[in-house]
């Protein structure tokens, strides 16, 4: 997805691989990438450009005005940024060409189609205005050192190419002005003049109040989106202010994005919302969430967040992706099954195992351990079984199981698992 934040520029998703098609489908697209070939001095890096970019090698791009931005890896794998500067329209061009536009319907609807209009540009040059770029225009910054277009900056420009086949207000927007500034300007440009000796229509309070029981519905929700928005990328030229990561900020505002969408999906879906917990509690599991891919620079603040200790926060992080809250749940804590839990825990465990086959279990809570293993299986509240080995410490194992003698297969084959490892493993001990 796109994100939009025209007072900066619009962020693109980097595109996947574009093999067995050509970079430029539409003629605006082909005219960029003219300007690429006449701007650089050396075609060889212009091809070069162009096998980056068909495998893939260029990242999420950052379009704003007079400048576009983005990583680009060289196939030893090593990241350079690279920017491609185009000059921006001054005011009084684009004043001429909001006018332009407006005097012609079809000007706008092809942009509202995301079409580039050839004539548009035709009538554009005729008033002195160059929409697409020319010989020249297409600057080059990389931080690999070349001073002419090199191959990470012709890659660059390849990928914009499918981008503007996409959508031209992305050329417009490097040229200096966003598509909802410039659909704004057409809608002033457009709209009918008021009278200001018209007086607006006017209706009772106490009409309105009356005419409520009347009014037509509210129009239904806008549609789930496919997916959790994307964060922009944080890629300012300027230094971090101190104290901030931009990494560990730009993986909390994703996961912040992941968890909005799960708790629309449930709203619109029309799923019961949980119990509140204890702000304290939720503080400790929102830690254990966003540690499960974190950058390593955020794992200790997250760790301080949960009240755990680094190992903690690992076992807590193991147990979230096994379970989410319910498994980290079960981690943290040991409760006493009495009376018909009790009753309901015993009958699972005598219809799990064959009378000869059934392991020697000691009970404390809600944990049972098998007598001289590694292993161990603990009740949820939920009825369900959840596996774990014993690695300096208990660990989770795997995912709940509906019956005992299945979680606990789970914990001996990982145990199995871990030991295979070898001394850099975890060292099995005794509980």
């Amino acid at each position: 997805m796109t994100r939009y934040d025209e007072t900066v520029g619009r962020t693109f998703p980097a595109l996947p691989p574009a093999r067995g098609r050509g970079f430029a489908q539409t003629w605006w697209g082909r005219a960029w990438l003219r300007a690429l070939e006449d701007t650089a001095l050396d075609g060889a890096q212009v091809k070069a450009g162009r096998r980056l970019a068909r495998s893939g090698a260029v990242g999420a791009v950052s379009v704003r005005p007079g400048r576009v931005t983005a990583v680009v890896r060289d196939p030893g794998r090593a990241a350079h940024r690279a920017d491609v500067l185009l000059p921006e329209l001054p005011d009084e061009q684009w004043d001429r060409l909001l006018d332009l536009v407006a005097e012609r319907a079809g000007h706008m609807a092809a942009l509202l189609d995301r079409e580039m209009p050839p004539d548009l540009v035709e009538d554009a040059a005729v008033a002195g205005i160059e929409l697409l770029p020319g010989l020249g225009d297409l600057e080059p910054e990389c931080d690999c050192g070349a001073w002419d277009h090199c191959g990470h900056t012709a890659a660059l420009c390849h990928q914009v190419a499918r981008l503007l086949d996409e959508d031209p207000f992305v050329l417009l927007l490097l040229r200096g002005r966003g598509r909802r500034a410039l659909l704004d300007a057409l809608q002033a440009r457009t709209a009918a003049p008021q009278d200001p000796a018209e007086e607006p229509d006017t209706v009772d309070a106490a009409e309105a109040w009356a005419a409520g029981d009347i009014l037509p519905p509210l129009p239904a929700p806008p549609p789930l989106p496919d997916e959790p928005g994307r964060p922009p990328l944080l890629d300012a030229e300027a230094a971090p202010a101190p104290g901030i990561d931009p990494q560990a900020l730009a993986h909390l505002a994703a996961r912040t994005a992941e968890e909005a969408y799960r708790l629309l999906t449930a709203a619109l879906h029309g799923e019961p919302g949980q119990a509140e917990e204890e702000p304290e509690s939720r503080v400790g599991q929102d830690a254990v969430r966003l540690a499960a891919g974190a950058p390593a620079g955020a794992l200790a603040r997250l760790a301080d967040g949960s009240g755990r200790d680094a190992q903690g926060l690992a076992t807590a992080v193991r147990a979230w992706r096994h379970g989410g809250a319910e498994a980290l749940a079960v981690l943290d804590e040991e409760w006493a099954v009495e009376d018909g839990a009790l009753a309901r825990a015993r009958a699972a465990l005598d219809a799990a195992w064959d009378e000869d086959d059934r392991p020697a279990l000691r009970r404390t809570g809600n944990r049972w351990t098998v007598h001289g293993a590694d292993v161990q299986v603990r009740l949820g509240r939920d009825g369900r079984w959840w596996p774990y080995l014993l690695g300096g410490h208990w660990i989770p194992a795997g995912h709940a199981a509906r019956d005992p003698a299945t979680a606990l297969a789970a914990a001996r084959l990982a145990l199995e698992e871990e030991r295979s490892v070898g001394p850099d493993g975890p060292t099995p001990g005794r509980e």
